[in-house]
């Protein structure tokens, strides 16, 4: 078992729970490239994690290994009286529904890689935004942007990946659009297959065309009427 200091500056105290060595030293390296998670500790076992879970500051968000020694994680976690956000890390892909049954942010099959990590912390920022403002991570060219999701305009489908246009910069990541748009709040809007938009930057729209600050975005047929219906338009 590593030990670390928490943090108490309004990071994300994550808590690591796993048997396998090389699965601590993943997740601890894809932790270390968030600059708003705070590994507080990883431990092998459910039990030893306790100290940590009972302790301040509180633990936010657990990656935690289902198949455990002596107590497995997906009854460890269901012991808890008021447990911290979850994201369950397994190398069998067979637990998904008891782990959405125990409302898990996300089920990682290993060998997880790092979007899809970087996936599932989004979820927490996401359903955490009043506290973290409403930020995601996006990974481009080797660089992690952490950008506001009120500056995106919009994005766009191209192939395996997903363009992110703000006013200042557009970045490239590799991610289906349909999951890419999940992790975005509620305010952006599908308009086309290819296109969804921020409708609170939308100025208006003109014909078949959407216009948002410098962007005209195509609204396609078979989207418009949900799309015009999601506006109260």
């Amino acid at each position: 078992m590593r030990n670390f200091k928490p943090k108490t500056n309004g990071m994300i105290n994550c808590l690591v729970i796993d048997d396998e060595p090389a699965a601590q030293t993943v997740l601890t390296h894809y932790l270390e490239e968030l600059p708003s998670c705070h590994l507080v500790g990883c431990c092998p076992t459910a039990l030893k994690a306790l100290p940590y879970l009972e302790a301040q500051p509180k633990i936010d968000l657990l990656f935690l290994d289902i198949n455990l020694p002596k107590l497995s994680g997906m009854d460890f976690y269901r012991s808890l009286k008021n447990p911290p956000e979850v994201i369950f890390t397994t190398a069998y892909p067979n637990f998904a529904v008891e782990a959405f049954e125990v409302n898990a942010l996300d089920y990682l099959v290993k060998p997880i890689a790092f979007e899809r990590f970087l996936s599932a912390v989004n979820k927490f920022q996401e359903k955490h935004k009043d506290d973290n403002q409403g930020y995601i991570f996006i990974n481009s060219n080797k660089t992690l942007h952490r950008l506001k999701s009120l500056d995106i305009l919009a994005i766009e489908a191209q192939g395996d990946y997903v363009k992110v246009i703000t006013r200042n910069a557009k970045l490239l990541t590799h991610s289906t659009f349909s999951s890419f748009l999940d992790e975005l709040p509620d305010y952006f809007l599908r308009c086309h297959k290819s296109f969804a938009l921020n409708s609170k930057k939308l100025d208006r729209i003109s014909g078949n065309k959407a216009i948002v600050g410098p962007l005209e975005l195509p609204i396609g047929l078979t989207y418009k009427e949900d799309f015009l219906e999601k506006l109260g338009a």
